[in-house]
């Protein structure tokens, strides 16, 4: 299977699950996965939500940021992988002046 990002449209999203700003993302979706490669806007962020039915790994190319995964707080970074496990609750926060540029995949369980 082949994904080709450059053919898919970037969509901007206010305010995500409850979060701050904006974020800007490419989303491949189908019933077993979810691939989207994000930036998360200075000053935006993610809003706190539960994963029931999916492990979400979430792969930093670039910026700084934080998780806040079950209640601890993770720094994030270029080359830092944050996973946040199925049952497990999460947000992600941009803490720096630049975006920060992520790869999301949302795997089905």
């Amino acid at each position: 299977m082949l994904i080709n990002f450059n053919e898919i449209v970037e969509k901007n999203i206010s305010q995500m699950n409850g979060g701050n700003g904006e974020i800007s993302a490419k989303m491949y979706v189908d019933k077993h996965r979810k691939i989207i490669p994000c930036k998360i806007h200075t000053g935006s962020s993610i809003g706190s939500h539960k994963h029931t039915t999916s492990d979400d790994i979430n792969y930093i190319l670039s910026g700084t940021g934080k998780a806040i995964c079950d209640g601890k707080e993770e720094i994030l970074s270029s080359g830092v992988c944050h996973i946040c496990k199925k049952g497990s609750e999460h947000s992600i926060i941009n803490t720096g002046k630049e975006d920060l540029i992520l790869l999301t995949i949302v795997v089905e369980q």
